[in-house]
């Protein structure tokens, strides 16, 4: 089983519940439509990652703002990258099937440590640098849904294990990446630094093809 540090304790998720289509700005990049109710789909255990490998010119990151929950609240908090397989992403939503072989492949979920969090989560940004150069920036209120009605959706029908983790969804910015590029991914409160990791992107072996 993978696992994620948190708080210089190794932790076992048992899913990754994901936020789809949560910016204005990424939906208008991808010429999706606008969902009328939150959008939820899962990655399971094999999907985490702390290595950023490439996949193909068709891969894209996605990075987002991601929260560690126990005993049903968010207890910590950490930068990931969703990664997607844009090419066959595509030809699943144009046949209405499920997107698992596009998003819940292995080391799709590539995550940084996590840090304990219970301050100001309207406080709370997200910034990406892809060689040194800003890709992304999010904040709560560019949220479509905040973290609170994530919570209170995603237990409406499915239940949060302690442990498991919440990608809250991606802002505009996303794209492709290739072998040799050094990601840097911060999550603020506010002004104040609360974690930065960084990937330098590896050559994908045959075992996370």
């Amino acid at each position: 089983m993978k696992t994620i540090t948190f708080n210089q304790q190794i932790l076992t998720p048992s899913k990754i519940v994901c936020i789809g289509r949560n910016y204005v700005e990424h939906i208008k990049e991808l010429d999706n439509e606008t969902p009328d109710s939150m959008v939820i789909f899962n990655k399971p255990n094999s999907a985490i990652s702390d290595s950023l490998y490439y996949f193909s010119e068709n891969t894209r990151f996605e990075g987002e703002i991601c929260f560690l929950i126990k005993n049903k609240r968010i207890a910590g908090i950490s930068f990931g990258l969703d990664l997607t397989k844009a090419d066959i992403q595509n030809k699943m939503k144009a046949k209405g099937l499920p997107w698992e072989r596009a998003k819940a492949f292995d080391y799709s979920a590539v995550f940084g440590a996590f840090v304990p969090f219970d301050g100001d989560i309207t406080g709370l940004k997200l910034e990406l640098y892809i060689n040194d150069k800003r890709v992304q920036f999010a904040n709560y209120d560019l949220m479509i849904y905040k973290p609170k009605e994530m919570l209170t959706e995603i237990q409406s029908f499915m239940q949060l294990e302690d442990h498991d983790i919440i990608m809250s969804g991606t802002p505009k910015g996303v794209g492709n990446y290739k072998v040799g590029d050094l990601f840097v991914g911060k999550i603020y409160c506010h002004d104040r630094l609360l974690v930065e990791s960084s990937w330098p992107v590896l050559a994908s072996t045959r075992s996370h093809r």
